[in-house]
């Protein structure tokens, strides 16, 4: 793959243009969030780490967490920020891994607030990727890092689920919630995407997911759920510390199963259960 094309805006000597970041900045494994809050609770768990590097909305520290070379981004919400975040981090590093940790609203009656959502694919409502991909193209998540993320969960003892997922453009009307001014063309977005087993919603998967696969490198997600949609109802502010932390777990915990697995595989494999972890 040709890298640092004319095309791509770069600062200064290799530094990209919206994320501040250059080659060498970034570990291959990159958790990505939406909240910068999130970056400091991800770093704190780290064995040790880098300064941060903050620019425009963009936050990123990378450092170790149990041997293992991480970076954690905050790119801000939306797919539009995790396009250009995805685009700028595959000129600077090599067959980069990511998992996003995300907070999400569940769609599903059978999940609840506190628990976790694994994503194994999730449906584009989003327009950001169309102008990469035709409307049909999938959003899958890689399957190494969904068993990663399984046997991460497993081990934290945190309740989740296995599904699908929706990434939707924005947060009321794009998710058919009314407000007093703003009243959305689809208010049974929710409704419909639950009958189709649809477990939740969240903002930014689906272009991850889709550019992804298009580049030929692996991404996952692991969701907090944080309000049960059908019921209107938002998880409490210790609920919500509680999940997000099981959450940032999760993921950390994923790639360093990932690391092994891809100790084991040869060059240009794929992980199979029987190489063992």
């Amino acid at each position: 793959m040709k890298k640092n094309s004319a095309e791509t805006p770069q600062v200064d000597r290799g530094v990209m243009y919206h994320i501040g970041l250059k080659k060498g900045d970034v570990a291959p494994y990159i958790l990505m969030c939406g909240d910068p809050g999130r970056v400091e609770k991800v770093a704190r768990l780290f064995d040790s780490s880098k300064k941060p590097v903050r620019h425009r909305e963009y936050v990123t520290v990378t450092g170790k967490y149990k041997g293992i070379p991480v970076s954690v981004m905050a790119t801000g919400m939306g797919c539009d920020n995790t396009e250009i975040a995805v685009v700028e981090l595959s000129q600077i590093v090599d067959n980069p891994a990511f998992i996003r940790i995300g907070t999400s609203g569940a769609y599903s009656k059978r999940v609840k607030n506190g628990d976790l959502v694994i994503t194994t694919g999730s449906v584009r409502l989003e327009n950001t990727s169309t102008y990469f991909v035709c409307d049909g193209y999938p959003a899958i998540a890689n399957y190494e890092i969904v068993l990663a993320l399984l046997s991460a969960a497993e081990r934290t003892g945190t309740a989740y689920h296995l599904g699908i997922t929706s990434t939707a453009p924005g947060f009321y009307g794009a998710q058919g919630r009314d407000t007093p001014f703003f009243h959305p063309r689809f208010k049974d977005i929710p409704d419909q995407l639950a009958k189709m087993n649809v477990l939740n919603n969240e903002m930014e998967a689906s272009t991850l997911f889709t550019l992804a696969t298009l580049a030929g490198f692996r991404a996952g997600m692991v969701c907090a759920i944080i309000a049960e949609r059908h019921k209107n109802r938002f998880i409490s502010k210790k609920g919500l510390a509680t999940v997000e932390d099981h959450c940032i777990r999760t993921g950390l915990e994923a790639f360093v199963t990932l690391a092994k697995m891809d100790k084991k595989k040869k060059n240009g494999s794929y992980w199979l259960p029987r190489m063992g972890i």
